[in-house]
């Protein structure tokens, strides 16, 4: 059996200004992360574009790029550090009170919490 790639559409950023996007041109070229981070992320957690547009473009956005920074300066390729960011995020879970303050079911990797919120979010406007 032939295993099919899946593609994912990338949007552009609609907030160059805050979140991941300016962020990550704090310590590499910011298009580059955003090409590399939007399809990795898409993977990881099966959002809608304009769901996970929206989680970076966001203040958790900008936090996810805080890692990916992390990842960077202890001597990690870009890709690796994305790559090292989801699995740190994906690690971590909503506890209650992300729970009660987002209304992101508890229990949920944090990384598919926040893009399932920003996704629901963008389906509602």
């Amino acid at each position: 059996m032939k295993a099919t790639q899946m593609t994912i559409e990338t949007i552009p950023t609609t907030n160059a200004a805050w979140g991941f996007f300016v962020a990550a041109g704090g310590f590499t070229d910011a298009q580059a992360a955003w090409t590399i981070a939007f399809p990795a992320v898409a993977i990881a957690t099966g959002g809608s574009t304009e769901g996970i547009r929206d989680f970076l473009d966001s203040r958790h956005g900008r936090h996810f790029a805080d890692d990916v920074a992390n990842g960077i300066h202890s001597g990690l390729e870009l890709k690796t550090a994305i790559d090292a960011a989801i699995t740190l995020w994906m690690g971590w879970t909503i506890n209650r009170a992300n729970s009660r303050d987002h209304g992101i079911p508890a229990g949920l990797p944090y990384l598919a919490g926040f893009v399932g919120l920003y996704e629901i979010l963008a389906e509602a406007e």
